[in-house]
């Protein structure tokens, strides 16, 4: 007997985290950070609802923060066993846990901190990286890697056990994404799906214009000697803004202007697409054929990596026109703040989303054409130019979720929509069943089913 309990990822974005039992194992896939607003969400706190002591390994997806930021956590909560997930991804996790730590702790207040740095390098002694379509054998579980298409080294998994089939999403990447491979169909049947559904309700548009449009903001910035401020997410969205550029400059379809990446976090990621740049494995024909030409995707005239406070302060000193790429991706904190406090009221300047905006957070309001906002309790006058190019978003949408799972191939018992809010992964079981047939619905938090 196989049991499957849905403890995180059930109605919700965030907190992916699967428990799969059989008599003797126990294994999980993922085991993320519940994110909102706010870090420290309460649930982050809670105790796991399974003794981490007994969890025999973890398979990890990829290196977004809600599908790997509770894995210290459970470390620190008990748990010995090995952690497996794709080179890339081991690569960018301690990164990514660190700063997350550092995050956490500036956030908690007076509740002790969920875990601390020793936790983080206790985990990465546990952390195996393995290529794609690599067998791992834990107890009656085999698991397979194969290419999800979201970010660099993400993975879908396909877990067979006791003569059933089931497949994990992970996060399934946008077709075409500027430089890493297309998501990858597992086309040999299964009896499970369980399927991401963040854009389980939504269909991309302007995915064919994105570079154009991007293009086209420099340009003007470049025609005014304005600044182009481009909040961007640290992991994937930063590294795809570089590769544009770089097309974009290579190819003299805009001047030679400088450009800045300003974040820490940004900069050691960016370094990690640098290493796997040679590997044939994670990047698509285009960005092969321009390595093989000899052309550093990720690098060209004009980049300037601000690593240090005082690189970033001197930033200041740079005249326009320049570009600057700075996290956070949502403008809810880090250095992007600095810049924006200083150009929003610039009406030369722009300023460029490329990234999700939620309701809450500050790159929204400034999206929904707020004219004055506060930023360290400043009022800010907005005059600059507000641009937004949804194309750039690394999530499917409806259409091509709908036809990931077509690509399985029959017989599917159930699918199970997840990772997304209930509107969404409810619109997406609605589409899976009516266009294909399969009974498809959206889990409850904790909810356990047999398989």
């Amino acid at each position: 007997m196989v049991k499957l309990t849905f403890c995180g990822g059930a109605a919700s974005v965030t907190g992916a985290n699967y428990l799969l039992e059989s008599e003797n194992t126990k294994i999980l896939i993922d085991c993320g950070l519940f994110q909102g607003s706010h870090f420290c969400e309460e649930m982050n706190y809670d105790a796991f609802t399974y003794n981490p002591e007994e969890i025999d390994a973890v398979f990890i997806t990829h290196g977004h923060i809600d599908h790997i930021g509770r894995v210290p956590k459970l470390y620190k909560d008990g748990f010995r066993g090995k952690i497996i997930s794709t080179e890339p991804t081991k690569d960018m996790a301690e990164a990514l846990l660190l700063d997350t730590e550092h995050i956490l702790s500036v956030e908690a207040g007076n509740k002790p901190p969920l875990y601390e740095t020793e936790d983080v390098e206790r985990v990465m002694h546990l952390w195996e990286g393995v290529p794609y379509h690599t067998h791992k054998v834990v107890g009656p579980f085999k698991i397979s890697f194969y290419d999800a298409g979201h970010i660099l080294g993400s993975s879908s998994i396909l877990v067979e056990v006791e003569g059933k089939k089931i497949i994990f999403s992970g996060d399934l990447g946008n077709i075409p994404a500027p430089f890493i491979n297309p998501t990858e169909y597992i086309e040999g049947g299964a009896d499970y799906v369980l399927i991401e559904s963040a854009y389980g309700g939504r269909i991309h548009e302007n995915v064919d214009r994105r570079k154009e449009e991007l293009q086209t903001v420099i340009k003007q910035a470049i025609k005014t000697r304005g600044v182009v401020m481009i909040p961007a997410f640290a992991l994937e969205r930063t590294q795809e803004m570089v590769y544009e550029l770089n097309e974009l400059v290579e190819n003299r379809k805009i001047p030679r202007i400088p450009v800045f990446i300003d974040s820490p976090l940004a900069i050691k990621l960016t370094e990690v697409y640098r290493k796997y740049s040679a590997n044939n494995m994670y990047f698509n024909k285009e960005a092969i054929g321009l390595i093989k030409k000899g052309d550093a995707i990720f690098n060209f005239p004009g980049l300037s990596l601000s690593l240090t406070t005082e690189e970033s302060k001197a930033i200041n000193d740079v005249p326009p026109p320049k570009v600057i790429i700075a996290g956070s991706g949502m403008s809810q904190g880090g250095r992007i703040i600095h810049h924006e406090k200083r150009y929003l009221g610039d009406s030369r300047s722009s300023i460029l989303f490329v990234g999700y905006q939620s309701n809450e957070s500050l790159g929204r309001r400034i999206l929904n054409g707020e004219k004055i906002i506060k930023i360290a309790k400043e009022d800010i006058f907005v005059k600059c130019k507000v641009h937004a190019i949804s194309g750039y978003s690394a999530h499917a949408d409806q259409p091509q979720l709908v036809r990931w799972v077509s690509e399985i191939k029959k017989p599917i018992q159930q699918v199970f929509v997840v990772q997304g809010e209930l509107e969404s992964a409810e619109a997406l079981a609605e589409k899976i069943h009516s266009d294909l047939d399969i009974h498809a619905r959206v889990p409850q938090h904790n909810e356990t089913v047999i398989l």
